[in-house]
C-alpha cells in the first residue's frame, strides 16, 4: 500500500499523524494538573465543597487523557527506531539521554504519585494528597522540559561534534540541553498548554451555565478560565514574539518562508503580509495583502535592519512557504480570539454580568477546542519550517529514514490511522461525555474500572463457603 507516493513521504506523513495525535493529550495534562493543585489548594483552604467536586470531576478525566498520552507516546518512540532509524543512529549519542531522563525525572514522578492524587485521598490525608497533586503537575512540566529540550535541539543544534563515523556526539550537555532556541520554545509550549486548558475548562463551563446558570461549580470553571484567558495570553504573545525574534536569527529561512518573504530586504523597511498565495516554485507570494513597514517593527523591532527572504538561500534549503504561511496565521488568528474572549469576559466580570451574559457563553463554548487547533497549527509551523533537516543544517530529513519499501511504511500507516480513530476517538468521545457532566454529578474515578486486588476476596469468599 503505497499509494504512488515515496517511503521518505509517507515515513513524514506517519509522524506527522502520530505526533499530531499525541502532542494534544500532554498539551491538556499539563495545564490540567496545574489547575487540579489549584483546586485542590482552594479545597484545603475554604473547604468549600464545589472545589472538591470539581477536582474530582476533572482527576477522572485527567486519568483518561494521560492514558492517552501515555500509549500514544509510546508510539513516537517506536517510529524512531522504524521509520526513522538512521536519524536514531546518528542523533542518538546526543538526544538519547535527555528523552531518557524524560522518563526517569518526569515520567517515573508522574506515574508514582499519580496513584495517590488518584486514589489516596483517604488514605494519606488531605495535605500529602495536595502534595502528590503539585509533584504530578510537576512531572508534566519536567516531562515538558526535556522534550521540548530534545526538540529544540534538533531546531538549533549546539554542544556537539560529528565523529568519524557520522554520529553527533556530545561535548557540551549545558549547551546541548539549553540550546539557543530553548528556553522560548519551553516557555511558549507550556503558556500554550495552560491556555488549551482553560479554554476546555472554560468551554465546559459555559455550556453548563447555559443549560443550568446557578451551579456553584460550572460558575468556578468559567471564572477560573476567564481569567487565564485575559492573563495568560498577553503572556503568550510576549513569549510568541521573543521566540520569533529568536528564530529569525537562528533560522531565518523559516521566518522568510511564514512570512511569504521570497525577496531579501537589505534595507529592512519590510512590509507585513497579512493573506496572500505563496507559490514556491515561482518565488513569489500571490494576491498578497500588505501593510507597509509593519513585517520590520514585528520581526526586528526597528525600520531599517536587514531581513533575508528565501532568495537568500538555495532552492534545496528552503522550508515549504505554501503550509507554514497558513498555519502560523491561523495560530495567530486563534491567539488573537483567545485574548478578545478574555477581555470581553473580564468586562463582564466588571459589569457583573459574567454569570449571565449568554453571548460570552456561546463564545467560550466555541473556543474550546481552540487551544488544541493553536498547538497543532504551531507545531507545523515549527516542524515543517525546519525543513528539509531534521537537524537544523547538519542532516536532512531525506538522509534520516530507515531503508523501508513505501508499501511497508504505507500499510504501517494505515494501520495507524485505523487503530488512533478508534481507540483514541473513543476515549475523546468518553471525555466529552464527562466534561457534560455537572461536577456533583460527576463520574468518579473508581467508576473508570475493577481497583481492588484480584485474589483476596474470592480466596476470603472461598474460605467462608468452606467453614
Amino acid at each position: 500500500m503505497d499509494f504512488g507516493l515515496t517511503a521518505l513521504t509517507l515515513a513524514r506523513m506517519q509522524f506527522a499523524f502520530t505526533v499530531s495525535a499525541h502532542i494534544i493529550f500532554p498539551a491538556f495534562t499539563i495545564g490540567l494538573a496545574s489547575w487540579l493543585a489549584l483546586l485542590n489548594f482552594r479545597w484545603l483552604q475554604t473547604r468549600d465543597r464545589a472545589y472538591l467536586d470539581l477536582f474530582e470531576q476533572w482527576r477522572t478525566i485527567f486519568a483518561v487523557v494521560f492514558g492517552m498520552g501515555v500509549v500514544s507516546g509510546i508510539v513516537m518512540a517506536y517510529q524512531f527506531g522504524t521509520n526513522w532509524s538512521v536519524f536514531s543512529d546518528r542523533a542518538g549519542p546526543v538526544i538519547g539521554p535527555p528523552m531518557g531522563y524524560e522518563v526517569l525525572s518526569a515520567f517515573f514522578l508522574e506515574a508514582g504519585f499519580l496513584g495517590i492524587m488518584l486514589f489516596g485521598r483517604e488514605k494519606v490525608g488531605d495535605k500529602l494528597h495536595f502534595a502528590a497533586t503539585c509533584i504530578v503537575a510537576l512531572g508534566t512540566l519536567f516531562s515538558a522540559f526535556w522534550i521540548l529540550s530534545v526538540n529544540s535541539w534538533m531546531q538549533t543544534p549546539a554542544g556537539f561534534e560529528i565523529a568519524p563515523n557520522g554520529q553527533f556526539v556530545p561535548t557540551d550537555w549545558w549547551a546541548v540541553i539549553f540550546n539557543p532556541s530553548f528556553p522560548y520554545r519551553l516557555a511558549h509550549m507550556v503558556l500554550a498548554a495552560y491556555l488549551t486548558t482553560a479554554f476546555v475548562v472554560g468551554s465546559a463551563g459555559a455550556w453548563h451555565l447555559l443549560r443550568r446558570g446557578e451551579d456553584p461549580g460550572s460558575r468556578r470553571m468559567f471564572s477560573h478560565a476567564m481569567w487565564m484567558a485575559v492573563l495568560v495570553t498577553p503572556l503568550q504573545i510576549l513569549a510568541g514574539d521573543m521566540h520569533g525574534v529568536n528564530t529569525l536569527e537562528h533560522q531565518p529561512a523559516k521566518i522568510a518562508a511564514i512570512e511569504g518573504h521570497y525577496e531579501s530586504y537589505p534595507q529592512g523597511r519590510v512590509p507585513l503580509i497579512l493573506f496572500g498565495i505563496p507559490d514556491d516554485e515561482a518565488g513569489v507570494t500571490r494576491r498578497k495583502i500588505e501593510v507597509p513597514l509593519v513585517g520590520s517593527l514585528i520581526l526586528t523591532h526597528s525600520l531599517d535592519k536587514p531581513v533575508l527572504g528565501l532568495d537568500a538561500f538555495p532552492k534545496e534549503d528552503r522550508p515549504p512557504a505554501r503550509i507554514i504561511f497558513w498555519t502560523f496565521r491561523v495560530m495567530v488568528a486563534v491567539g488573537v480570539a483567545m485574548l478578545g474572549v478574555g477581555l470581553w469576559a473580564l468586562l463582564a466580570r466588571w459589569r457583573g454580568q459574567l454569570y449571565t451574559d449568554r453571548w460570552l457563553h456561546r463564545a467560550a463554548l466555541l473556543m474550546g477546542p481552540s487551544g488544541f487547533l493553536a498547538v497543532l497549527c504551531g507545531w507545523v509551523t515549527t516542524e515543517v519550517g525546519r525543513q528539509p533537516w531534521t537537524i537544523y543544517n547538519h542532516l536532512r530529513t531525506a538522509e534520516s529514514h530507515a531503508p523501508l519499501s513505501a508499501e511497508m511504511v504505507g500499510t504501517s500507516l494505515v494501520a495507524f490511522v485505523i487503530v488512533y480513530f478508534l481507540v483514541f476517538g473513543s476515549g475523546t468521545f468518553y471525555i466529552l461525555r464527562l466534561i457534560a457532566r455537572l461536577p456533583s454529578q460527576r463520574v468518579d474515578v473508581e467508576g473508570l474500572g475493577t481497583t481492588r486486588a484480584a485474589g483476596v476476596t474470592p480466596i476470603a469468599e472461598t474460605h467462608q463457603h468452606r467453614t
